[in-house]
């Protein structure tokens, strides 16, 4: 996943922490508007939680951060 979306994701798993606590779950939804503005990212992301890591669809935000954080 490319710097500028893990950034992101890193950023809305932080926002999310911070407003409901540890244990709130999120999918890569979350990182994308309510509208189809970034096809390219949402398939890249997609790719990365799905194909590549093979994730449920929703997943704890600390356990994504932590991924993000170390690389994968």
């Amino acid at each position: 996943m490319r710097a500028a979306l893990r950034q992101k994701a890193l950023a809305v798993c932080d926002a999310k922490i911070a407003q409901k606590g540890d244990g709130v779950g999120l999918s890569f939804y979350a990182f994308f508007a309510n509208k189809n503005d970034d096809p390219t990212g949402l398939m890249e992301v997609a790719t990365w939680w799905i194909e590549t890591h093979q994730l449920d669809h929703f997943e704890k935000a600390t356990r994504i951060k932590a991924m993000l954080l170390s690389g994968l």
